[in-house]
């Protein structure tokens, strides 16, 4: 891809994931009605507990029966400007069949947050959930995950003391062509948040971090996983390159709420190796 050759359409249409699939609204529906049902009759769920003052620094919580066992920490996707944790409580389907507790925060969503506030957000939310998960019954260890946009947030924080490995499922490693496209608008990135947030730009954390992504994606997001991958081989870090076939940018996430699923797995086999 000649990206300087490319118009503005045809940069957009590179990250353009809703166009790319036609089902995309029913699969997102699915999705979050799934997600609905769990969150009302999940009888230990804790919902809507605050790691913040502003409206949206909120997590869900589900821990298991067992408050040792692992926790996958979930983040959701929308490019960092829609979707909400409400949306994304099926994703813990998976692990949760295993015993597992999970967490989901949501975030400030753009143009009201900066990415620079954002980023910093899922920070304060991992330094809530170290100091105050365990009073609400989960305290083994954690595996920061997360889609689209919550893979670009998860290995923004991969080097967090509460985590023990992650898994960035479809992420978003370099954020530098997305300010040649319609994204921008509403995240409005600047030369330094580009320079200091894309993943691509910074050191290695050499803590296990499995980064996933379905071949049927658009090759703006193949490219994105395939060479933060790349980026991290080059300097020994752990942690395996998982192609999911036949997946898109939606149903990629299937392979996390199945308990038997290629990304369960994983996420089991992260914790194992902790």
């Amino acid at each position: 891809m000649d990206w300087g050759r490319l118009s503005r359409a045809e940069r957009d249409a590179a990250y353009n994931n809703t166009d790319a699939v036609a089902n995309s609204a029913d699969l997102n529906a699915e999705r979050a009605e799934a997600s609905r049902l769990i969150r009302t009759t999940d009888r230990a769920a804790v919902l809507d507990v605050p790691y913040g003052p502003a409206e949206r620094q909120k997590f869900d919580l589900l821990p298991a029966a067992d408050a040792a066992a692992p926790c996958l920490l979930f983040i959701h996707g929308g490019y960092w400007q829609r979707n909400s944790r409400e949306g994304f409580s099926v994703l813990a389907a998976g692990v949760r069949a295993h015993g597992w507790s999970a967490a989901l925060p949501s975030h400030t969503l753009a143009p009201e947050a900066t990415m620079a506030e954002i980023v910093a957000e899922i920070g304060a939310a991992l330094d809530w959930f170290a100091a105050h998960a365990k009073a609400h019954g989960i305290a083994g260890r954690v595996i920061l995950a997360g889609w689209s946009a919550g893979g670009h947030l998860a290995a923004m924080w991969l080097d967090h003391p509460a985590v023990t490995a992650g898994l960035a499922i479809a992420g978003l490693f370099e954020l530098g062509p997305l300010r040649d496209t319609y994204l921008n608008e509403k995240l409005r990135l600047r030369d330094e948040e580009i320079a200091t947030l894309s993943p691509l730009r910074l050191p290695v954390v050499h803590k296990p971090l499995a980064i996933a992504y379905g071949t049927a994606e658009l090759p703006a997001l193949v490219a994105n996983s395939r060479d933060f991958h790349a980026h991290r081989a080059a300097a020994h870090a752990p942690g395996a390159l998982l192609p999911v076939a036949g997946a898109d940018h939606f149903t990629v996430v299937n392979a996390l709420r199945d308990p038997r699923g290629l990304l369960t797995t994983e996420v089991l086999r992260l914790a194992d190796a902790a």
